[in-house]
């Protein structure tokens, strides 16, 4: 018998932490090689950690609801069998080490925060009180369901910072998640007086000098004995905040389109079976409309941008997310990564695996990361258009509505007449901060015009 510990695996390049959701496997409970031990979820893939071999769970180190960073030992394994010797751990992921402490500057946190839920705002206006040490709250202490890593967590413990505060902090990280260079940085401004959090405050009213409710404080919700009240599962948690942070971050415009799409649907009719048997793989619109929203942005680069304080950054790369409506109701955006790289076939391909294993719940971390910009297909539920919201830290998002028969005037040499045309409605939503009208419609208008010069007579290739 040897006895191993289980780390915390490597779920890709971008994910360095994970939370501890569900213990499949009882300390003292068998198990066989590749069955699951535990469930974990990162901020949008939710994943298991399966045995090593047959043999036996000893201990759990960890406890349900724990951030543990990668390569942290999560579990004692006990292995069936003889060893010459016992392995030190599952995964070769490295020992998590403390990136170096910087100087911070002091500089004030944003006063712009998350706005809090409903039922803690009375809570969050009062004085602020711990009630109990940092160290034996569970991860996720925030009101608003943020996560905090175990480092930050220390670090506030140590500081003094109560979770009211820590909530308060604008995060820099990936989904808004406080990063040790945030929360130093909120200590060292902590004294001066242009250091906020995010609490709300009762505001003087100038008539009366009498207190009136914040702007951000949400309405109270009243309760009959017939209401349903259904519990947010942590995706949808998560969805919340980053909708809401969306658009408190960017000021929303929105550009509308109308594309005829007639030579494309005929094109795809023609095409489709032909296409699926040489290449393996269906032939959806998705792909088609990929292909011409890459082209425009080759056109207009800028609306492939990300900001970072007063600074715009022109992404090199084209990543094309893909918001994608999971069965659960719940949405999720796969990326397709160096779209601007693929044929059609490769977008074809790639678009239907993503689709697939986002429905089947098999997307790697990697999968849903580094995307630059995101199409949203609302046709898909009939819709005849939409108003997105920008998937941050991004500045546009595409959707796309339903293809529908309408009559519409087709110019001929001849002159005008009216005809049946496949006509769709393009909805582009932009940040307003760095992309002004004229490149969020001259966009929008680019995908249209090279979906309606679509060659008929381009081969299956």
């Amino acid at each position: 018998m040897a006895v191993i510990e289980i780390l915390l695996p490597k779920m890709g390049e971008s994910v360095a932490e994970a939370t501890i959701t569900k213990f499949v496997v009882n300390a003292g409970e068998q198990t066989e090689a590749d069955e699951p031990l535990v469930e974990i979820a990162t901020d949008k893939v939710d994943s298991e950690v399966p045995a090593p071999e047959d043999g036996t769970l000893v201990e759990w180190l960890v406890q349900e609801g724990d951030v543990v960073a990668v390569g942290q030992a999560i579990a004692k394994f006990e292995i069936d069998g003889d060893a010459e010797a016992a392995p030190s751990s599952l995964a070769e992921a490295p020992e998590p080490t403390p990136a170096p402490t910087p100087a911070p500057e002091p500089t004030p946190a944003p006063a712009q925060a998350p706005v809090p839920a409903p039922e803690v705002v009375e809570a969050l206006q009062a004085p602020l009180v711990v009630s109990a040490p940092l160290e034996h709250m569970p991860a996720r202490i925030g009101a608003n369901g943020r996560f905090y890593s175990p480092l930050v967590r220390s670090i506030a413990q140590s500081e003094g910072v109560t979770p009211a505060e820590l909530d308060g902090i604008s995060g820099s990280g990936s989904e808004g998640r406080v990063t040790k260079k945030d929360i130093l940085a909120y200590i060292a401004s902590r004294g001066s007086a242009s250091a906020t959090i995010s609490v709300p405050a009762a505001q003087a009213s100038p008539d009366s000098g009498r207190p009136t409710p914040s702007a951000s404080t949400a309405p109270a919700v009243s309760f009959s004995g017939q209401d349903e009240i259904i519990e947010m599962d942590r995706m949808r948690k998560l969805i919340a905040d980053h909708m809401v942070r969306s658009k408190q971050t960017s000021p929303h415009v929105t550009s509308f389109v109308e594309a005829d799409m007639t030579k494309i649907v005929e094109w795809r009719k023609r095409n489709k079976a032909a296409f699926e048997q040489a290449h393996g793989t269906k032939l959806t619109f998705t792909p088609l409309i990929a292909e011409a929203i890459v082209k425009a942005i080759r056109d207009f680069p800028g609306v492939n941008a990300s900001v970072d304080g007063d600074r715009i950054v022109i992404k090199k790369q084209i990543n094309l997310g893909m918001a994608t409506a999971l069965p659960s109701g719940n949405l999720i955006v796969p990326v397709i990564h160096n779209a601007d790289q693929l044929s059609l076939v490769g977008l074809a391909t790639r678009v239907n695996d993503l689709a697939e294993r986002a429905r089947t719940g098999k997307l790697n971390p990697d999968d849903t990361a580094g995307g630059t910009y995101t199409m949203s297909n609302v046709g898909t539920f009939g819709n005849v258009m939409g108003t997105p919201i920008i998937n941050q830290p991004q500045v546009g998002i595409l959707a796309l509505g339903a293809i529908r028969k309408k009559p519409a005037v087709i110019e001929t040499p001849e002159g005008d007449m009216i005809g049946i045309r496949h006509m769709m409605f393009l909805s582009h939503s932009y940040d307003h901060r760095v992309v002004d009208g004229m490149l969020g419609g001259s966009f929008v208008k680019r995908v249209a015009t090279y979906l309606e010069e679509f060659d008929l007579n381009r081969p299956v290739v």
